[in-house]
């Protein structure tokens, strides 16, 4: 569970981190919580990012999927959009997550869609619809995420640094 080696990816987007020789599919993955809770992303660009999660594993005592779940999946989702939308040159933080819950689920796989409300040069606004099997939307979210340059060695630079560097002309 959580492989990542199926997402669908645009060609530029492959070109561009290939030329930087950085593994896509490592960068874009749903990490170490996304895949203990066997998140999978499906598809993904800077205009709609999809992937699926089963609700086994993933429920609370009551046996319905875990708010907190839903909640992971939608911010993996806007972060992988934003991280799209930013760019190469920036990773994206985030900074407001908001999550309503519609509907219990108690089994099957559900399935997050990201599609973006603002894509800005320092921020990013995702809205992520989690249905069931049946296509009935279980959670609505919205993620906003920071986007923060990096420097060469792919660290976030501080506003302080970008500052500085616009200063110098050099940003």
């Amino acid at each position: 569970m959580g492989e990542q080696t199926s997402v669908k990816f645009p060609q530029e987007v492959l070109d561009e981190y290939a030329a930087l020789g950085v593994d896509l599919h490592a960068l874009f993955s749903a990490g170490h919580l996304g895949t203990r809770m066997g998140v999978q992303i499906l598809e993904a660009s800077a205009d709609r990012v999809v992937a699926t999660m089963p609700v086994e594993g993933n429920t609370q005592p009551y046996g319905l999927l875990h708010g907190g779940a839903s909640a992971v999946l939608a911010e993996t989702l806007g972060s992988v959009g934003s991280m799209l939308h930013g760019g190469s040159g920036r990773i994206a933080v985030g900074v407001d997550l908001n999550c309503t819950h519609h509907r219990g689920v108690r089994s099957g796989l559900v399935t997050g869609v990201a599609t973006p409300v603002h894509r800005g040069r320092s921020t990013a606004t995702y809205e992520i619809v989690i249905s069931d099997e049946q296509d009935r939307r279980v959670c609505t979210a919205r993620l906003t995420c920071l986007l923060r340059e990096v420097d060469e060695a792919g660290q976030a630079k501080t506003v302080a640094e970008v500052t500085e560097a616009k200063e110098r002309g050099e940003a």
